[in-house]
């Protein structure tokens, strides 16, 4: 039972630090994407990538 709790343990520890990356239109996450291959950008990466990055529109100005 014991193993069972430090799997479990060690399974979301590695979920909870995967899943911080910059947030989509922040300058951190423009220059991720530049050095991402292009091959692997989504179709919401591109569209998002050309109006944060190259239009310079923020995030927090779409609302």
């Amino acid at each position: 039972m014991k193993n069972v709790l430090i799997l479990t343990a060690a399974i979301a520890a590695l979920f909870t630090l995967t899943a911080c990356e910059p947030k989509r239109g922040s300058d951190a996450w423009c220059k991720d994407m530049e050095n991402m291959p292009k091959g692997e950008w989504t179709l919401q990466d591109a569209g998002d990538y050309t109006k944060y990055c190259v239009l310079n529109q923020k995030p927090e100005d779409d609302e």
